[in-house]
């Protein structure tokens, strides 16, 4: 296969820890440029991986038609519009996770998809994981019966990530702790349980622990580089939800950033009237169920593959075939728009209804 010429735009972290080094594994891509607004982390990245050339405008990269594919890790603001730019420029993308701040935004996005036709998938990248995809496949297959509620908890006791700063701007992230973590949980139930329509939605989203940002007291702060005390904190650290779905189970959820209780709770329960399966996110799962008459457990080994570089191989695949991943805008979307319904619940103070 030719190698696909690729872009990356956005050199922070999840750049340098998942998109680029995963580029690098594949010998079927060739990265030409390292974007970034801020100079020092371009030029830095074409001094660590020893290729590619350096830019500090997006625009420079789209106008260069030999760029095939981006990936957009940029602050959740700039995912929309470096998208929209680059399928209308005729580049494929691989968009970071969430697609963008709101609903309305990820449905621009995907318009613009449909019109170009180019590819746009969003990092959810649990749909690459090995455990997810295993529980998918026993869902599928009936082994837990009918699956009539999950339950979703992302709890972590003072993990507020660089207060102060985008993380923690609504108007830079369009949220805190659902939107960055939630949208990772929350997605894994839809594609385990085959993305069914979320159909009424009821939550509420606090900004409790941060609020007060000289006084918080934390032992490690992710993205702790972009900590601004006199920056803004006005996004949800505590979330709470329920969703009924079409022909689906019910949701339940409970989400923090930061809460005073000292336990670290990352899991989604999938309970059916056969078996029920907990699976600890980023980790192996275990079944639980009944036989001959007893009760019955059991935690599958298996060899598990690094999702991102599944995630990646597979954008670099797609580019060239046109196939369809699970990625794809068209399913992510569903995820987006119960994201977006729990913070309306929240505003509304009750209950919304969704129509289809």
């Amino acid at each position: 296969m030719e190698k696909v010429k690729v872009a990356v735009i956005g050199c922070g972290t999840i750049a340098n820890s998942a998109h680029i080094p995963s580029y690098k594994n594949n010998p079927n891509v060739e990265i030409l440029y390292f974007c970034d607004i801020i100079p020092e982390r371009a030029d830095a990245a074409v001094e660590k991986y020893g290729c590619g050339k350096a830019v500090y405008d997006y625009r420079e990269v789209l106008a260069d038609p030999a760029v095939e594919a981006i990936s957009v890790c940029t602050p959740n603001k700039m995912h929309p519009i470096i998208t929209m730019d680059a399928l209308r420029a005729g580049k494929h993308v691989l968009c970071e996770k969430p697609a963008a701040r709101t609903y309305a935004e990820a449905l621009e996005m995907q318009k613009v998809q449909h019109e170009t036709g180019k590819v746009l998938n969003i990092g959810v990248v649990n749909r690459f994981n090995t455990a997810v995809n295993k529980i998918r496949d026993l869902i599928a297959a009936g082994e837990l019966g009918d699956i009539y509620h999950v339950y979703v908890s992302f709890r972590a006791q003072r993990s507020i990530p660089g207060l102060g700063g985008a993380f923690t701007t609504k108007e830079i992230a369009g949220g805190g702790a659902l939107i960055d973590w939630g949208v990772h949980y929350l997605d894994i139930v839809m594609y385990c349980t085959g993305d069914p329509k979320p159909v009424t939605v009821s939550g509420t989203a606090y900004c409790k622990l941060g609020v007060d940002m000289p006084n918080y007291v934390y032992e490690g702060m992710w993205s702790e580089n972009t900590k601004d005390l006199n920056g803004t904190y006005d996004v949800d650290d505590f979330v709470t939800g329920f969703v009924r779905t079409e022909n689906g189970p019910t949701i339940s959820l409970n989400g923090a950033w930061a809460q005073n209780i000292g336990v670290r709770d990352a899991y989604i329960d999938f309970l059916g009237d056969k078996a029920g399966i907990r699976l600890q996110y980023g980790g192996n799962f275990t079944i639980y169920g009944t036989k001959d008459g007893k009760l019955w457990q059991d935690t599958p080994q298996y060899e598990s593959v690094n999702m991102f570089q599944n995630e990646i191989d597979s954008f670099v695949r797609c580019v060239r075939t046109g196939e369809k991943l699970p990625s794809h805008i068209d399913q992510v979307i569903i995820t987006a728009r119960m994201m977006q319904a729990i913070y309306d619940s929240s505003d509304a103070g009750k209950e919304i209804t969704l129509e289809w």
